[in-house]
């Protein structure tokens, strides 16, 4: 949840994000501060400004998929659409590619190296520039945790696809795709 947080601050056009790596589980088991306390905060209108570059819609995805490099964040099980148990249709986008987004964690919860992960992109990537990545899940939350995995690695220019799989597959007229890539 904190990724789709980071982006969408990001997508409003406050840039000024940063993301606890490890959250508040690595904080309290370094034994760093914590209170209740609540601070006294005034009211403020924030000027926002909705940055289009950085997301794509059904339209466009359905348009232009075969164009797009599109990155599945989903489970393999779920790419592959041998289950799915939130949307009532399984499979992915036709041409998707699979980046678990569990994939960017190390053993111990927080991020891979920027080394480590900008080699296991790269890899998905192929010769493709990570600003033609289009990420997309479930719903639109594990995609973020790909798309900031992308900028620790040194990666940045992905866009996701917020509506993802379950805006793809409530229209059956939409094609779906199914078993290994």
């Amino acid at each position: 949840m904190a990724a789709r947080l980071w982006w969408m601050l990001r997508w409003i056009g406050h840039e000024a994000v940063a993301v606890l790596d490890g959250g508040l589980a690595k904080w309290l088991a370094e034994k760093r501060p914590v209170t209740a306390d609540l601070p006294r905060l005034s009211p403020t209108h924030y000027p926002h400004k909705h940055k289009t570059e950085v997301s794509v819609d059904v339209d466009q995805v359905a348009l232009r998929a075969g164009e797009m490099l599109l990155l599945d964040a989903r489970a393999p099980a779920r790419y592959r659409g041998e289950q799915e148990p939130i949307d009532p249709v399984a499979g992915r986008i036709p041409g998707a590619r699979n980046r678990f987004n569990m994939d960017n964690a190390s053993p111990q919860g927080t991020f891979k190296s920027a080394g480590e992960l900008r080699r296991e992109f790269q890899a998905v990537l192929g010769d493709r520039a990570p600003s033609e990545a289009v990420h997309y899940c479930g719903s639109g939350v594990a995609a973020c945790h790909n798309l900031l995995a992308m900028e620790v690695a040194g990666l940045p220019g992905g866009r996701l696809f917020a509506g993802s799989w379950s805006e793809w597959s409530a229209d059956p007229k939409r094609p779906v795709e199914k078993g290994p890539a």
